[in-house]
């Protein structure tokens, strides 16, 4: 059983500092890009595109609240109950860094796959999907709810050996490059699409019809799309959102809309079966017909 170091886990996180300084960059990069959207969309007097810039802006100021203070303190409480019990330790060092950002790219693809495959998963990541625009607001527009769940998927990089940080810090990695590929500004880019999670790549994932539905999940590489058969390229104009529109703006309607319907689901199920189905099965799941009507 390996031994937990709570002595030294501020020092762990100073020695991820240059990772850290990183994606903080990226993050206030995109900050930036969104705050050039909003600006232009007032000069230009686009107020529909402003609307839901704001409403983006909107969700992510309770997310950023929430994974600073309760949230964030779930998630590395969690691993670092979970990490006395990895079978052995990988030392950190510039080769197991790249190997560390592989396996989360990894851990990403799965978590982001069950997110739209699980109803009670999709209930949370649903509010990402919900705009019907697409641009770099729409990299904000992230669940009040993932916080406490999202750990889970990083609980194997943990028993394998990855150091506590070093697994959370390059998860934070993936999460973090895919602050710029919301943007229809960036048409396709040749062989890159198909290597990488581009703009191309990622309007693909967010669109909501065929054959568009359920692809490209990967966070950085598309290598796990193409492994596992959810790669698509993008060869006609997308259109976005859910399949039964959310029109609304409102923050708490845009995080907490699907959790009310499957809150009705399960209280108007007929068997403890079905609300069980209801968790666990494809988004749209039904115990009459099995049809998958939204997602």
């Amino acid at each position: 059983m390996r031994e937990v170091r709570v002595d030294n886990l501020q020092a762990r996180f100073d020695d991820a500092g240059v990772w850290l300084e990183l994606i903080d960059l990226s993050l206030l990069a995109a900050l930036c890009l969104v705050g050039a959207g909003v600006c232009w969309d007032i000069v230009r007097k686009r107020w529909e595109p402003l609307r839901e810039k704001l409403a983006n802006i909107a969700v992510a100021i309770g997310n950023i609240l929430l994974e600073r203070t309760l949230y964030g303190a779930v998630f590395l409480i969690a691993l670092w109950l979970v990490e006395p019990l990895a079978w052995w330790r990988i030392p950190v060092n510039g080769w197991t860094w790249a190997l560390a950002l592989l396996a989360a790219d990894l851990s990403y693809y799965w978590m982001h796959r069950i997110e739209h495959k699980v109803r009670f998963f999709w209930t949370i990541h649903s509010a990402h999907h919900s705009s019907e625009r697409f641009d770099f607001s729409t990299s904000l527009r992230l669940s009040w709810l993932e916080g406490p769940v999202e750990w889970i998927f990083l609980v194997p990089m943990v028993l394998l050996g990855f150091d506590l940080v070093q697994t959370i810090v390059a998860f934070l990695a993936v999460v973090a490059y895919q602050s710029w590929i919301h943007t229809e500004k960036v048409g396709t880019l040749g062989w890159l699409d198909r290597v990488f999670n581009t703009p191309s790549a990622h309007r693909v994932h967010h669109g909501s019809h065929h054959p568009y539905l359920d692809k490209n999940f990967g966070g950085v590489l598309m290598l796990w799309d193409r492994l596992f058969g959810t790669y698509q390229p993008e060869t006609a104009p997308v259109s976005y959102g859910l399949t039964t529109p959310l029109a609304s703006r409102n923050p708490f309607i845009i995080v907490f809309h699907e959790a009310k319907a499957l809150y009705s689901d399960c209280r108007n199920a007929h068997s403890w079966r079905d609300r069980l189905h209801f968790l666990i099965k494809s988004p749209g799941w039904k115990p009459d017909t099995h049809a998958h009507t939204d997602h």
